[in-house]
């Protein structure tokens, strides 16, 4: 496993695009300046000792050093010794709604957008326990199996849009299955489900769902996502509404939060209901839920020792500095005396 021991000095690296701009900036107004003073073609016959590729080759080297460099700064790390650590805590499985109701903006940016951000901030919150993600709308998916790997979970809830199901609709009971095949088998509790839909299911029975996984002792919370009045769903194109999400006979599509459909979920499932708000602390009544339960010992093998590999990264700039030291902007004699196109 690799990890950086100073990730802030990696924000460092957006700012090497500018130097590439700027460098191109530079080109450009010396064509410019070259171009006042006579035919280019002429100038270089004049200038025979001038490359026209040293300089490029120089910034290359330059900029690939100070490249290599910030990241020997941020200091990567590789894990040398595994072992395994006895942890406490619950298996969490959150199955998030990505069907297309979820771009309305009755909640901001997005009902889809304002539960990843929530369920960003409770990951935050997690010390000991395992975490797993499904995603579903007309179908269900598995994106992270149960893991204490909280990067890789942040990591796959960044990628997660609406696209990422393709059979379109909201199954909300399909996601509790899938839930419960991701659980270990055999246990009875320590296990908690938490939905985040705007509750509009059309392809099973939820409740019914939600009361088999109850009697398997896991515990199901749902937040609901939206308005019960109900808006339109945006259409967008690159960064600009378009339109709204019209049915087949050219009506505009109105979703609605199904408030009681989520409660009745949760109460079958012997958890709570919480309607989202743009305040966006839904998810602390739930953790606050779960630290209440009972937590059950597993093993989770992490890596407990990392080498430095810094020295490497900065014996590698150095090298590249040197190099470009060496480079001279003038042709050496043998290129300048090599011309294809001259006469004989």
């Amino acid at each position: 496993m690799i990890r950086f021991a100073h990730t802030e000095y990696l924000y460092t690296l957006a700012f090497l695009p500018v130097l590439l701009i700027l460098f191109w900036w530079a080109l450009q107004l010396r064509r410019r300046g070259l171009s006042r003073f006579g035919n280019p073609v002429l100038l270089e016959l004049l200038m025979p000792s001038v490359s026209k590729y040293k300089r490029t080759i120089k910034f290359f080297f330059t900029f690939s050093a100070l490249a290599i460099l910030i990241l020997g700064i941020a200091n990567p790390q590789i894990g040398t010794k595994m072992e395994e650590v006895k942890r406490e805590g619950v298996d969490i499985i959150i199955a998030l709604d990505v069907s297309n109701s979820m771009k309305a903006e009755d909640i901001k940016p997005n009902r889809l957008e304002s539960a990843k951000q929530e369920i960003s901030r409770m990951i935050d919150k997690f010390q000991n326990d395992r975490l797993g993600l499904i995603v579903f709308a007309g179908d269900s998916y598995l994106q992270l199996p149960l893991t204490t790997d909280y990067s890789a979970a942040r990591l796959i809830l960044s990628t997660i849009d609406v696209d990422v199901v393709p059979i379109p609709g909201t199954a909300i009971g399909s996601a509790i299955k899938l839930a419960m095949k991701s659980f270990a088998v055999g246990e009875k509790k320590h296990k908690v489900i938490i939905i985040i839909s705007d509750g509009e299911n059309h392809e099973d029975d939820a409740i019914a769902a939600a009361k088999d996984a109850n009697s398997e002792g896991v515990i199901i919370h749902t937040i609901g996502m939206g308005s019960p009045d109900g808006v339109p769903i945006p259409i967008y194109q690159g960064n600009t509404q378009t339109g709204y999400k019209k049915d087949e006979s050219g009506n505009t599509v109105v979703t609605k939060l199904d408030e009681q459909g989520m409660r009745q979920i949760a109460e079958a499932g012997g958890g709570i209901y919480i309607r989202a708000t743009n305040q966006q602390d839904e998810m602390d009544a739930v953790f606050k839920e779960i630290q209440t339960m009972e937590k059950k010992e597993f093993g989770a093998k992490v890596f407990t020792e990392y080498e430095d590999r810094f020295q490497y990264f900065l014996t590698a700039a150095i090298l590249l500095l040197i190099l470009e030291f060496f480079i001279s902007e003038r042709k050496n004699r043998w290129m300048a005396n090599w011309n294809l196109f001259r006469e004989r």
